[in-house]
């Protein structure tokens, strides 16, 4: 009883305040108020990110010779869809796109020019485009198997951070532009950590420090202040906001995962379209590599006809989901609350399954190509390193089985949540179990899709 109390008190998603790790281990806070063991991580960060960058560019160009490709979408990229999960947004405070921008304005070199209202209000589209951009060339064009487009790739969201950096004070790309930064902040809406104020202590403030700054600090480099936030959405859980708050306000929460799907029932625009986007395009990923591609592309027919080929699929699979969504919104029956406007309640049920579904699609190429990395290196390098590592080959058709039946259940409890205790008396049974079945539907197509993916890379 005493531990069902204790579980309700904290994580009940409708009176649970989560548990506030800054009070449970003061080291964790002084880890991100003190910033230093945080900046050398970051530098260290910023060191491998230019190395592999170098090896990309000047390295051997045969896939089997350059580490650099493992580094970028075998470690890089899984390690930022696991972060997810159970950091937030929490990545981007150390994300190294940001890092000559931060140099740049340190030496006084920023335009400081006022952030054009278009880029507020359309960076969200802008970001979505750039992020479908993004899944587009790197399927399309193979860019796992070409080390020097993967640095090409990764120089242009540098340079975007770097000009937006020289343009507009603090950090404008990472708030409005950034694609990382954008699917980022929708995957971290399903984490089991939050950074949010103590609106008790904030409530009296009138110089907002943290977001204004004070003395020499510049305050939140995304324009938020730790008082603004109430989602995972924007704020980078960089700790910059601790230094300022004199009321010791920012919280870091343990929380119950799904308490803000549900608690926002996507109601905002950014997860309207990248949800359906990270839908469409991991099923044009799944049904497209085993029919039209399984070695690098070098013949222009050959490109042409992969850049053709995956277009029309994600161009159908992006319009599938984005219907199915619509489609559950009026099977629902309620998209809007007289307490904060209209919602897609479609949305927060599809995101478990799109977030389950690009953490099957990089953990695949992380596994299968683990045993070659040391191997590679030496080949790089000139040397013999033999690797004895061999993974059992039932091991990633297990892990993608139990992330799909763990990011399904998720979805379906986000769904009976709704029906059930928000809406309850609201949508019938009839309404629920017509948007279940879209829930079916989608897992399907999943299913099948993972299966010819396992099966043919």
């Amino acid at each position: 009883m005493a531990v069902r109390n204790w579980l309700y008190e904290h994580f009940n998603i409708e009176t649970g305040t989560g548990i506030d790790l800054f009070k449970v281990c003061p080291s964790i806070k002084k880890f991100f108020k003190e910033r230093r063991l945080h900046a050398f991580i970051r530098t260290i960060g910023d060191i491998i990110f230019s190395l592999i960058i170098l090896m990309g560019l000047f390295g051997p160009q045969e896939p089997d010779k350059n580490a650099m490709l493992y580094l970028s979408w075998g470690i890089w990229w899984p390690s930022v869809v696991l972060s997810w999960f159970f950091l937030g947004r929490m990545w981007c405070g150390f994300c190294p796109f940001p890092g000559i921008g931060r140099i740049v304005q340190r030496f006084g070199l920023c335009l400081d020019l006022k952030l054009p209202d278009a880029l507020k209000k359309n960076g969200v589209y802008w970001s979505v485009v750039l992020l479908a951009l993004i899944i587009w060339i790197e399927e399309s064009l193979g860019m796992k198997y070409l080390p020097r487009a993967t640095a090409f790739l990764i120089l242009s969201i540098l340079l975007g951070a770097t000009i937006c950096a020289v343009l507009f004070p603090k950090q404008a790309w990472c708030r409005y532009l950034c694609p990382m930064g954008r699917i980022t902040g929708v995957a971290s809406t399903l984490s089991f950590l939050e950074f949010r104020p103590d609106h008790n202590k904030c409530r009296g403030c009138k110089h907002f420090a943290c977001k204004r700054g004070v003395g020499s600090y510049h305050g939140c480099p995304v324009y938020l202040g730790a008082f603004n936030v109430r989602n995972n959405l924007y704020c980078l859980i960089c700790g910059h906001c601790l230094k300022a708050c004199d009321r010791d306000s920012p919280q870091l929460l343990l929380r119950n995962p799904f308490k803000e799907l549900i608690i926002n029932k996507g109601r905002f625009i950014t997860c309207s379209y990248i949800i359906p986007l990270l839908i469409g395009s991991q099923l044009a990923r799944f049904f497209f590599k085993p029919i039209f591609f399984k070695t690098p592309v070098t013949d222009m027919g050959n490109m042409l006809s992969n850049m053709t080929a995956f277009s029309l699929l994600l161009l159908c699979f992006f319009s599938f989901a984005y219907l199915l969504s619509r489609l559950g919104a009026h099977l629902f029956g309620v998209t809007e609350d007289e307490l904060f406007g209209k919602f897609s309640p479609m949305i927060p049920v599809f995101l478990p399954i799109a977030i389950g579904g690009e953490l099957i699609y990089r953990i695949e190429y992380a596994l299968k190509r683990l045993p070659d990395l040391l191997p590679t290196f030496g080949r790089q390098f000139g040397l013999s390193i033999e690797m004895t590592l061999i993974l059992p080959e039932w091991l990633i058709p297990l892990c993608a089985l139990i992330i799909f039946l763990f990011s399904l259940l998720a979805a379906a409890y986000v769904l009976r949540e709704f029906a059930l205790n928000e809406f309850c008396g609201i949508v019938t049974w009839a309404r629920y179990w017509g948007c279940l079945c879209l829930l079916i539907i989608l897992a399907l197509f999943y299913f099948v899709g993972i299966w010819r993916f396992l099966h043919s890379v």
